[in-house]
């Protein structure tokens, strides 16, 4: 319940910048999650952690219904307003949880998550429940932040992503989301991974950072050892962020 208490706070208070988000709205991965599922147009989609709907309502154009599930009703509300400003009719919200997604088995063809899945608490419940909504043959794309093989980059990432959003739960690598998407009875793979370029001001911004955690934040971009500072492409003073891995995956639920 901590986290999902987080969640909602704070991403109640972010919901309008999250929607504005140039990111958010229109990164790569948005347009590389269409084009590797193709949808043929009668699909039936879950967006789970749909946010403020930026993934659901690019789905919506090109298959049959997309729901888009969330935790945070002030996320919801802005999805709902931008699904109206784009004259969406095929999108339906639904407050929820992932660990516990309240949907009959086998109901979807295509499960979505976007940027989302470092706040699950319980990841290998949420794949599970993917699995469990999702038809024989139907498909999973998630895209997440990951983190880096190496520990010590491992550790400074999740450190600092903890330190701005304490609703961060991990960023988990791809060798990692590999085996519990296997251990779900949703065999994949990844099928690109980006570095998004993270400008550190607009992202303590986004989140309503307190300033003195800002200030640690900045000490620890400082700070950081040489490889670190090169694996993550940390920028220190002015100009100051630093690289995040965004990877996607495609997986695909077994027959039972």
């Amino acid at each position: 319940m901590r986290i999902e208490s987080a969640i909602q706070k704070l991403f109640g208070a972010a919901a309008a910048r999250y929607a504005a988000s140039d990111y958010h709205a229109g990164g790569p991965d948005l347009a590389a999650m269409l084009l590797a599922v193709a949808p043929r147009g009668d699909e039936r989609v879950l967006d789970v952690g749909s946010g403020a709907g930026h993934t659901a309502l690019a789905f919506a154009p090109h298959v049959r219904e997309v729901v888009g599930l969330d935790l945070t009703q002030a996320m919801l509300d802005e999805a709902r307003a931008l699904a109206v400003r784009r004259g969406i009719g095929n999108l339906r919200l639904e407050r929820g949880d992932a660990m516990a997604l309240p949907f009959p088995d086998a109901s979807f063809d295509l499960v979505t998550c976007r940027v989302c899945a470092h706040h699950f608490e319980r990841p290998k419940r949420a794949l599970q429940e993917a699995a469990r909504v999702l038809r024989p043959d139907g498909r999973l794309v998630l895209v997440d932040s990951v983190a880096p093989e190496d520990p010590a980059q491992d550790t400074f990432l999740n450190a600092i992503e903890l330190l701005r959003d304490p609703s961060h739960v991990r960023d988990h690598s791809v060798s990692q989301w590999l085996r519990c998407l296997d251990a779900a009875g949703l065999p994949g793979e990844c099928r690109q991974v980006w570095r998004l370029a993270i400008d550190f001001d607009d992202w303590v911004l986004r989140m309503a950072t307190p300033p003195q955690v800002v200030a640690v934040l900045r000490g620890m971009l400082a700070d950081a050892t040489d490889g670190v500072r090169s694996g993550l492409g940390v920028r220190s003073g002015e100009g100051a962020g630093f690289e995040i891995p965004i990877a996607l995956f495609l997986a695909t639920r077994q027959q039972v």
